[in-house]
């Protein structure tokens, strides 16, 4: 009797081994649901820019000094980027030279290319703060003439963000102004088909995009071989 009890005792453990095996089973597939996995791309892609009916985006005709936000995503996504062609006091295009960018968090730097297009003038940045992440409305492009308060005092041309204080000069490859930000804008490094007046997403530049690992993982890739530029009214205006 006492060998028929023990093995009816160990016949019942073993289902409940098994049963829990299969419930933390189940529980890992349905992780896979909730938590799917990290997906991106092994290299840039080479991205043509065009409008919301997939037409291709002329350097000539992206809005003077932010009155109208260009927005497009790049290299994944869910990275989004400020397409600006900087301008001086007089709303006219002015050469954005190619320049030095220290990174303070690390002490580093690098070199921004410059801008692009008939003025070289055109430059885009990523539209993600690298202080907390904070993006579009709170961190946007003040143009001249139109001053934010800063921990420098009140300040035009620069990118602002609003959540926190960080401030970047998008003239000078969107370095860092004010905290409390240690790091510069990553910038997207463009081409300009001066025969066709288009533009082209090719890489990017700094460090790397804000709450990724690496700017080719942790977002959807963008399909095709081009991304859409979507114009957003500039907070900064009003």
């Amino acid at each position: 009797m006492g060998d028929v009890d023990q093995s009816r005792r160990t016949f019942l453990k073993s289902l409940v081994i098994i049963a829990g095996a299969s419930m933390v089973i189940g529980m890992l597939r349905g992780l896979e649901v909730i938590v799917p996995p990290s997906v991106g791309i092994s290299s840039f892609p080479l991205l043509q820019l065009v409008d919301e009916n997939g037409n291709p985006i002329k350097a000539s005709d992206v809005p003077i000094n932010g009155q109208k936000l260009a927005m497009f995503n790049y290299p994944l996504n869910n990275e989004p980027n400020y397409l600006l062609n900087l301008g001086n006091d007089s709303n006219q295009p002015v050469e954005i030279p190619a320049t030095s960018v220290s990174i303070p968090a690390t002490g580093q730097s690098y070199t921004f290319p410059g801008g692009v297009g008939p003025n070289k003038s055109i430059v885009a940045y990523s539209a993600l703060c690298e202080h907390l992440g904070c993006a579009y409305p709170e961190l946007t492009f003040y143009p001249p003439g139109v001053k934010t308060p800063t921990f420098n005092g009140p300040m035009d041309k620069v990118i602002h963000c609003s959540c926190h204080g960080s401030t970047y000069d998008p003239y000078k490859g969107a370095a860092v102004i004010t905290g409390p930000t240690t790091k510069p804008l990553p910038a997207v490094q463009l081409k300009w088909d001066p025969d066709t007046d288009y533009l082209y997403a090719v890489t990017m530049i700094g460090p790397t995009i804000y709450g990724h690992t690496d700017d080719l993982s942790g977002g959807s890739p963008i399909s095709g071989n081009s991304t859409t530029v979507k114009l957003m009214s500039n907070p900064a205006l009003g």
